[in-house]
């Protein structure tokens, strides 16, 4: 289990607060890029990075984190690009936890006790695998625990409750709770049964619960905030990137994490 995040929860609970997460690709939109962006993340206020490793097939994501996949690939950036980048992140004072978020195949390609020995060698505390379902994870679980990572599983809002008690036991750290049908970036409102959803949950879980997908305003960051122990943004920040020139890339998620957080 990761200790930092283990922390950041902590200080969350202590503080009254929800945790806010925010999600950034790779070598998005330049290599140059990712690491003055993760920092002024930090900076700006997240609380923990989701860190985007770049797929040819982002299933789960909507028009934005595909493009931006789509770009860090033509960049040239692989895994071991992604464990650089972190690496060089943490040397210039990246301190909050990161979770790396993709899709199996490039782990499986590079050897699941190397890919968690390399990414908790660059700073990683853990993964999301949006394709790899819990109960046929149990070889990449034991190498995440082998090299004190955490694995973070999703739960849907059509996951049925003797499924999330299935998923529930193999989590370790917290919970991501896909608040909305679809993709990343879709709907933006807070769904009417998002409570009942983290409620059904928390009956099979004490461990944090963090809600993504659609979010995307200091509105909807309170809201769920409210309801859950983490808030997640992705898109949203991709875009703010995009609205960006060349030169205000950094600043511009710094405004954009601080606006939604109030920090």
């Amino acid at each position: 289990m990761s200790n930092r995040f283990k922390e950041a929860f902590a200080r969350g609970k202590a503080e009254g607060r929800a945790l806010f997460n925010g999600y950034v690709t790779a070598g998005y939109p330049t290599p140059e890029d990712t690491v003055p962006i993760l920092l002024a993340m930090q900076a700006g206020g997240c609380d923990a990075i989701e860190l985007g490793v770049p797929f040819t097939d982002p299933l789960a994501d909507g028009a934005t984190v595909q493009h931006a996949n789509q770009v860090a690939l033509e960049h040239g950036m692989t895994l071991a690009g992604v464990f650089e980048l972190l690496r060089e992140a943490r040397d210039q004072g990246l301190t909050i936890p990161v979770v790396l978020m993709g899709y199996y195949n490039p782990i499986l390609a590079r050897g699941l006790e190397r890919a968690c020995a390399e990414a908790a060698a660059a700073g990683a505390d853990g993964w999301i695998v949006v394709d790899l379902p819990p109960d046929e994870a149990g070889e990449f679980v034991a190498a995440c625990r082998a090299n004190g990572l955490s694995m973070v599983p999703l739960l849907a809002p059509t996951t049925s409750e003797e499924r999330v008690a299935e998923v529930a036991a193999v989590a370790d750290s917290w919970i991501y709770c896909v608040s909305v049908t679809g993709t990343t970036g879709g709907k933006t409102v807070v769904p009417e049964q998002l409570p009942k959803m983290l409620e059904m949950v928390r009956r099979h879980t004490d461990l944090p619960l963090a809600v993504g997908f659609g979010i995307s305003s200091r509105a909807h960051v309170e809201a769920v905030g409210k309801l859950a122990d983490a808030v997640i943004i992705g898109s949203a920040i991709i875009s703010a990137i995009d609205a960006a020139d060349g030169d205000n890339r950094a600043q511009s998620v710094r405004e954009f994490v601080e606006n939604v957080t109030g920090h």
